[in-house]
């Protein structure tokens, strides 16, 4: 395969990918009716049994090469970076909207290339003080749109939503570089079977959500809210964790860490442009000044953050 090529097929996996998962901002929209537990509970149920299927066939040959240690990661990777993530992200929309989440979230190249930074795996942080700059200010004209614009709800709660969203925006970013690590000292496994086996843990950590979030009082919903419930948290599940982050450890194989970095705004693109669609208005000045900013501030940080080769295989999948 050509360098072109490689490029060619690499941009359109990521883009793709950050198409599906941009999905996933919406599906708290769509589910309003549901607690973010329940939304959590039913995403990975589904994403588990659509794991397990898929390893069915390679099962015996996957199950063979696992340690201890790879099952103790895995339940950390997939506690942290889907569970705890999911319900962040999920009561963060449903309290300040696909907007404010989306673009605090959208934050990840940068935490990712601080926290590599810190650890002498980047660029000299002093480099990246313009870029960041930035970015601060994004986070700031999004913070007043999301205050100026919320109807009904109090300073409390929205706040409680804003921070919902950073904490996601942590868990993820701890997620995604242990990941990354784990994968590139774990040769014996394909980002294939490691993304597969992951779901299979998530799917497994999601059946203890399966009481207090279904079982409790309040959980009862008319037929047609629950279709709509498992219809949305099976499209999620195929569509973000099963087909969107295959596409994804396919672009990180194929493109440096340096390009593919960049792409994961395509995710905050496609989440902003379903919510306005959903609520059927065009962004506001604030929220625009806000998109301009931190997709500027993204993209010029992770071009200054250039590793010393060219060699992909970075896995970063939400």
């Amino acid at each position: 395969m050509t360098h072109q090529q490689r490029l060619l097929i690499g941009l359109t996996c990521g883009l793709v990918a950050g198409a599906f998962w941009g999905g996933v901002f919406l599906a708290p929209e769509l589910l309003a009716a549901f607690t973010p537990l329940q939304m959590t509970a039913g995403r990975y149920v589904c994403y588990g049994l659509a794991s397990a299927a898929l390893l069915v066939p390679s099962a015996r040959t996957v199950l063979a090469k696992l340690t201890l240690a790879d099952w103790r990661d895995l339940a950390g990777l997939s506690l942290l970076g889907n569970i705890v993530y999911y319900v962040c992200l999920a009561v963060s929309v449903q309290i300040a909207g696909v907007a404010p989440a989306s673009l605090i979230i959208g934050l990840l190249p940068v935490t990712i290339t601080l926290v590599g930074a810190k650890r002498g795996e980047g660029v000299a942080l002093r480099r990246l003080a313009a870029p960041l700059l930035l970015v601060a200010a994004g986070v700031l004209c999004i913070n007043i749109a999301a205050f100026q614009t919320a109807a009904g709800v109090s300073v409390a709660r929205l706040s409680l939503g804003l921070l919902a969203a950073a904490g996601a925006l942590a868990v993820w970013t701890v997620y995604a570089v242990w990941n990354a690590r784990r994968l590139a000292a774990t040769p014996r496994f394909t980002g294939h079977e490691w993304s597969l086996l992951t779901g299979v843990v998530t799917g497994l950590l999601s059946l203890l959500l399966i009481v207090p979030a279904f079982a409790m009082p309040g959980a009862s919903h008319p037929q047609g809210a629950w279709m709509l419930f498992w219809g949305v948290s099976l499209a999620v599940a195929l569509g973000a964790s099963v087909i969107g982050n295959g596409l994804w450890n396919t672009a990180s194989r194929l493109l440096p860490l340096s390009l593919s970095g960049q792409l994961i705004v395509f995710e905050t693109l496609f989440a902003l442009l379903y919510g306005f669609l959903h609520e059927g208005r065009w962004p506001l000045p604030l929220e625009t000044a806000a998109i301009v900013l931190m997709l500027a501030g993204v993209l010029w940080s992770v071009h200054l953050h250039r590793p010393s080769n060219d060699g992909g295989g970075h896995t970063l999948a939400p």
